[in-house]
Parts: structure tokens; sequence; C-alpha cells
């Protein structure tokens, strides 16, 4: 069954699918914390690790269609709206980094790329021209009633994967997540263990540029919290100087090694993984 059909008997008869359907399946491994980054019903190499990491510790998802809410966007959804401009010193003047389009805000919600989104919402025609009072449908992982795993006390990261996979303290596998490294070979981390040294919820972040003209003085600027910030909702600080694991304005992009240096994760993935860590998590880095 392709997509957009799975899409339009999820909306017209939910109970019509089955859950072999990649979108379903995508949805309770995400539910259970085995992220395959942005849900968007197409298989691929992070929804099959997700899957067999899954099946090792769990045994077989749930054989079910995954539930579905629609929201009412609201005034309170407008008034988040902000719109990011370019260069760094009019981005430092902004109180809160906020969503550009409630079209990347309800992707956000349900953890769907936003071309996901259009599919489940086929009757919305212009997405730039939604607004209080419309109505939005996405996956609702409250009402799948599933229990993600607990206490994270190892995190292995592998730099070839560009993945995270979470331990508990009895060594079994609790939560996978996709994720985005280096660009450049130098900027890898080394090999090995890294402590966990600063932990915060919707942080700020100090922009410096990269180049500055000669007899110039770098200007750094600071940038205010929230989702657009490049550093997203959650920040996990690593005893390697400049180095962290964080949420990202683009999650559609996370997967890949692209960052300068740091282990980027889609925003609702870093503070779920913010959640389940502490400063007595151990991070190791695999090759």
């Amino acid at each position: 069954m392709v997509f957009a059909t799975l899409l339009a008997a999820a909306i017209c008869a939910p109970c019509a699918l089955a859950a072999k359907d990649e979108f379903n399946v995508q949805c309770w491994l995400d539910a259970a914390g085995f992220s395959v980054n942005c849900i968007d019903g197409v298989w691929g190499a992070k929804s099959q690790r997700a899957k067999e990491l899954y099946e090792q510790g769990y045994g077989a998802l749930p054989d079910k269609p995954f539930p579905l809410k629609t929201e009412t966007v609201t005034r309170l959804d407008e008034n988040e709206l902000v719109a990011i401009p370019a260069k760094p010193e009019d981005k430092a003047k902004l109180e809160y980094f906020g969503y550009e389009s409630l079209k990347e805000m309800f992707a956000e919600r349900g953890h769907v790329s936003q071309r996901c989104l259009e599919k489940l919402n086929p009757e919305i025609v212009d997405w730039n021209n939604v607004h209080a009072g419309d109505r939005i449908r996405i996956p609702d992982f409250a009402a799948a009633g599933v229990k993600a795993g607990g206490k994270a006390t190892l995190l292995r990261v592998s730099l070839k994967r560009c993945e995270i996979i979470a331990y508990d303290g009895e060594g079994k596998v609790v939560a996978f997540f996709p994720c985005s490294t280096a660009a450049s070979k130098q900027n890898l981390p080394p090999e090995g263990e890294l402590s966990i040294v600063s932990r915060v919820e919707n942080p700020n972040y100090t922009y410096t540029p990269d180049f500055v003209p000669a007899g110039e003085k770098a200007r750094r600027h600071i940038f205010e919290p929230g989702p657009n910030n490049p550093v997203g909702i959650a920040w996990i600080g690593l005893d390697l100087p400049g180095y962290g694991i964080h949420g990202t304005p683009i999650p559609e992009r996370v997967g890949n090694a692209e960052s300068h240096g740091c282990f980027r994760l889609a925003n609702w993935n870093a503070l779920k993984l913010y959640r389940m860590t502490g400063f007595d998590t151990k991070v190791v880095i695999d090759p």
C-alpha cells in the first residue's frame, strides 16, 4: 500500500490499517523511544535499525493502527510564530526563537516530517493560510499508552552509524536516536569515554562567527531559547570543550555527517534523551 493511500485510510477508517504499514510501525517505534527521526511513512535504514533494536529487547510491536488526534490551532499557537532574520546581530534582538510556521510547529508536535503532515491533512491546501480555529491531524502519543524506557546509565554514540543508543543499568537498550555528526573528520571527537558536565532545557546559544576579517575582533551574539535556536530545546554538554548532544531546528536533516562537531537530534528526541540522563550517565564515543 502506498503511503498516500495508507494515510487516506487512516483518516477515513483508522481501524482498516494494519500494523505492518510503515507509518504505523514508525509511530509505535517512536512512542517506545526507538526513533526513526522524522516519521514519514517511508521505510529506510533508520527505520530498519530502530525496529531491529526494539525487537531484540521487547519482541513484536503492537499489531494495531497507531492512534491519531485532531488539534485545533489556537491564538497562543499563532503568537509563538516568529520571523527569524538572517543576520546574527538581528537574531540576537529576538526575545524568543519560536516556530516560523504552524506547519513547522505541528510537524514537530507530531514527530513527523512536514511532507508527512501534508499527507495526514490533505484537506489543507495552503499551509500559509492556516489560522486559529483550523484543525490539524497528528499522531497521538498520549493515547497510545506506551511506556518508554527509564533512566539511561550509558549512551553509546556511533560516529559511523550516526546514532545514539541508550542503555539502562542492566545493559538493556532502552532508547535509540538517529543523530548528526561532524561534517569534517577533523572535528570528530576522539573515541572513548566522556562525562556529562552540563544539562540545560531550553538553552540559549552563543554565536561566534567562523571567519573574522583581518584586523577585526570577533563579535559574539547571544540567541535566546526556542525550538529554532541553533541547539534546539535541550543541551547535554560533554567534558570535551565545545561538544554536546542537542536539538536542532531542522529535524529532517538529522542522521548525516553535517554538524560542526556536536551530536544533533530532532528536538523531541533531544528532550526525551535529556530527561533520561543525568550527570552520572556515561557517554562512550564509538567509531
